[in-house]
């Protein structure tokens, strides 16, 4: 391979741009980027003259340059993790630094070393070589040129074919278009306009100004807008400074200005409306310099929630709205509103969710496909779920879809009733749990993402179903496109956990879900379900709270909720509660009496503080509980007269405030809960110490405790969960070793220490541990050797490390039959905090 088509100096440069803005921001990695700054720009212009040359090398010296390549390639990619890292985020700045002076090492080695003696040989070559090469040097470069032109290397401007490397290039840009859920080939009208789009946004560059982005729910604005937030030109007009924020139906408008205020300012604040100068008016932003920035504000239903984001009035800051209602043009300087797809792209993208391919196959009957495609009206969104849902069906079926599509138009409805009516026959088609467990979605808020965990154990209790029947049926919906899983590098495994990996859904299809759930009469319905968040209960409830509602699902999404908030409510057949809100402050619902059959209790607060509880009483009535998820929770103090909740089987504890409400001093934790399975504690904080009255629940089969900064020691008593078969301590920065008590886990299966970059070494008695199968031990930089006694765990199969701790496994590998070890990549991932 040719230095020019692998070693090119654009890398060298796009490096360079990356270090010297890495100088300006990252206080960690400035040292590192300095010297490779200094080291490439003295190269750089030698990449460039080889370049230039065209010349083809001696093989071990082209490996030595490709390798190079590789290495500012992966510099690059290393630059911009840099710089995209938040500055608070200490663990992952100290770790990218370590990989900074790696690479600054490894660019001098060569730069110092090898290049020069690169220089040494080509003097040496041009000195012997250059009286016997001098007149046949303009044949030589004939023949290059032919043999190049030949090759037919890169993209032919003459648009003649492009040569095998542009075909290569174009079929595996057509694979991501169409893997990615981001612009799938939605034809010339989407190009046009998000050309329209571009066009509005950068007409003028030093003035600000409010667009919009407008269509019916379903067609495709979203994928445009994301489409528009990471295009090169846009990034290029804007000087990166792209900005994107989901509002929703029921946002927190408090919260959301924190945030638009922290992406134009690059500060982050907690709290408190004064603390924005650009809503001071006081403040005069015209001090600061004008400077090109683009905030798209998407899911915007209303001018009340629009009006306080766009008060900002910051030189240069441009604001594109997306929404499916057109707002006044005293609010809006532009709009443009989305069309539908035309016949030929309504085709292209139905034919390629149905058959896997852009055109109706050979011998399919054409007619019967065009008329499913006309019922869709040329909306992306319902060729999609429409299309996913006939895929490998037979012809049959095709035909008694289309009669039922044809039938669900109700006269003088909107075009978005007639959508949910059109994609309701998918849902009708689904077997039974799969059709029910897709209803049940409906029970979240818009535009959050879903805790798999929480899924997944709402439809264990709910439908009694095992966890992997659950998870298959979050995998067969996503195979539709009912629902969007997150990928996840430990998704599927046999010890994997579900509460750090999410699922979400589109707008449209949580209303169908919605819509779906509504039909029959309120006290008859399945699920009571609020669809947005509301300061109180709907007036619909209290009107018929005089009779028993039969719902099996109860969801409820408010603000702060007071004891004369609520209403009674009889709720005999309820074994799901979930109550969103958004307040620091929540007394829990009198009505929970009222539900003998309660199985999963769900408390999610979207708010920026975590809540106080009130009406703990209510704990005392929830005798068949069997599932509890706290998210944003001050753990409350339940006292020792709390009646045991003798069928509970799993708690989960996310962004809770622990404080010492789990301490054996406080409360009785076995005797409260008997028979308590799985404990996870998720980015909780306020504890310094895992509390010793866990250690005193020997029915744990699964304790997890992860993600928690403040938590520094594992208590020596953790040997005592002698049932215990899975323990994951992963991402505890301060934890600095393992308790020699961890020998006594006789029944552990699965250890998960990963990212505890603090810790030292496993201990000497983890041999104790003999029916462990896997350790997964990735990003743990510190620990540099194994104690001797690992080569006697017999039961051990895999593990996960990073590469330098690798070779001391490899050699336990001989001792040790069957032993798989695994050097990992990183899967650390800070998508929770986009909510």
């Amino acid at each position: 391979m040719a230095v020019t088509d692998l070693f090119a100096g654009e890398i060298a440069t796009e490096l360079l741009k990356h270090l010297y803005a890495i100088c300006k921001k990252c206080a960690l990695s400035r040292t590192s980027a300095l010297q490779l700054i200094e080291d490439i720009s003295a190269v750089d212009p030698i990449i460039r003259e080889i370049k230039a040359t065209g010349v083809e090398l001696p093989q071990e010296r082209q490996r030595q340059l490709d390798e190079f390549s590789r290495t500012l390639s992966a510099g690059v990619e290393l630059a911009d993790k840099v710089l995209k890292c938040g500055r608070w985020n200490m663990y992952k700045n100290l770790q990218f630094a370590r990989k900074m002076e790696k690479l600054e090492k490894r660019v001098s080695r060569f730069v110092q070393g090898i290049m020069p003696a690169h220089v040494m040989a080509d003097v040496h070559h041009v000195r012997v070589d250059t009286e016997q090469r001098f007149d046949r040097l303009d044949n030589s470069f004939k023949r290059i040129e032919q043999q190049l032109g030949a090759m037919k290397i890169g993209v032919d401007e003459g648009g003649g074919g492009g040569g095998w490397l542009g075909e290569a290039v174009k079929r595996v840009e057509e694979e991501q278009r169409w893997c990615e859920d981001s612009f799938v080939n939605l034809g010339a009208g989407f190009e046009l306009g998000k050309r329209k789009v571009k066009d509005m946004l950068m007409k003028d560059e030093e003035n600000s100004g409010v667009f919009e982005l407008c269509g019916i729910g379903g067609s495709g604005k979203t994928t445009l807008a994301r489409e528009i937030c990471k295009d090169d030109e846009i990034q290029s007009f804007f000087k990166g400074r792209v900005h994107f924020l989901t509002v929703s139906q029921s946002p927190n408008v408090e919260n959301l200005r924190l945030q638009v205020w922290s992406m134009i300012s690059g500060c982050t604040l907690q709290s408190s409306a004064n603390m924005f100068p650009g809503w001071n008016p006081q403040f005069d932003w015209n001090r600061m310099p004008a400077q090109p920035r683009l905030l798209i504000l998407d899911d915007v239903w209303k001018l009340a929630d629009l009006k306080p984001l766009i008060d900002l009035k910051v030189p240069g800051c441009k604001i594109l709205v997306v929404s499916r209602f057109k707002f006044p043009l005293s609010v809006i300087d532009s709009a443009h509103e989305l069309e539908l797809l035309r016949e030929d792209e309504a085709m292209s993208l139905f034919c390629h969710f149905a058959f896997g391919r852009n055109c109706i196959p050979l011998g399919f009957d054409e007619k019967l496909v065009k008329e499913v495609i006309d019922e869709c009206e040329g909306l992306p969104l319902a060729l999609k779920v429409v299309g996913s849902s006939l895929k490998g069906q037979p012809e049959m079926f095709w035909k008694s879809a289309q009669n039922r599509l044809s039938r669900s138009l109700p006269v003088g409805e909107s075009h978005e009733v007639q959508l949910l009516e059109r994609m309701k026959w998918s849902i009708d088609y689904l077997p039974e749990k799969v059709r029910e467990c897709f209803l049940d979605l409906g029970a979240f808020p818009e535009d959050k993402k879903i805790p798999l965990d929480v899924l997944i154990n709402m439809w264990v209790e709910l439908h009694d179903i095992p966890e992997e029947e659950a998870f298959h049926i979050v995998v067969e919906l996503s195979n539709k496109n009912l629902l969007n899983l997150t990928k996840d590098a430990r998704v599927g495994d046999l010890y994997s956990s579900y509460y750090d990996i999410s699922v979400s859904q589109h707008d449209v299809l949580r209303d169908l879900a919605i819509h779906m759930s509504g039909l029959e009469d309120i006290n008859q319905r399945r699920r009571l379900l609020m669809p947005k968040r509301e300061r109180e209960l709907p007036k619909e409830w209290e009107r018929k709270a005089d009779q028993p509602f039969n719902a099996r699902v109860i969801s409820v999404h408010t603000d702060e909720m007071k004891e004369m908030d609520w209403f009674q409510m009889d709720c005999p057949k309820a074994e799901v509660l979930i109550l969103n809100f958004s307040s620091s402050e929540y007394f829990l619902p009198p009505f929970i009496c009222s539900m003998p059959k309660l199985r999963a209790l769900i408390l999610i607060n979207y708010s920026t503080s975590n809540a106080v509880l009130y009406n703990l009483s209510v704990f005392n009535d929830l005798t068949y509980l069997r599932s509890l998820w706290f998210e944003k929770i001050s753990v409350p103090h339940l006292s020792n007269s709390t009646r045991p909740l003798i069928y509970l089987r799993k708690i989960s504890l996310i962004l809770c405030s622990i404080n010492n409400s789990l301490d054996q001093s406080v409360v009785d934790l076995p005797r409260l809960f008997p028979r308590l399975s799985e404990l996870t504690m998720d980015h909780c904080i306020n504890f310094n110490e895992l509390p010793t009255g866990i250690c005193k629940m020997r029915s744990l089969k699964t304790l997890s405790v992860t993600n928690c900064d403040s938590l520094h020691e594992l208590t020596g008593e953790l040997g005592e969960l002698s049932f215990l078969q899975i323990l994951r301590i992963y991402a505890c920065p301060n934890v600095k070793s393992l308790p020699p008590s961890i020998g006594d886990l006789v029944s552990l299966k699965y250890l998960d220490i990963s990212q505890c970059v603090s810790l030292k070494t496993l201990p000497e008695t983890i041999d104790g541990c003999r029916r462990l199968e896997k350790i997964d031990m990735r990003e743990c930089p510190v620990i540099k050797s194994l104690p001797a006694s690992v080569k006697y765990l017999e039961s051990l199969r895999r593990v996960i490390c990073d590469e330098e701790v690798s070779f001391h496994w490899k050699e336990v590998e001989e001792a040790v039959s069957g032993l798989c070890v695994q050097v990992a990549e990183e899967c650390f991932t800070l998508d929770w905090l986009s909510e």
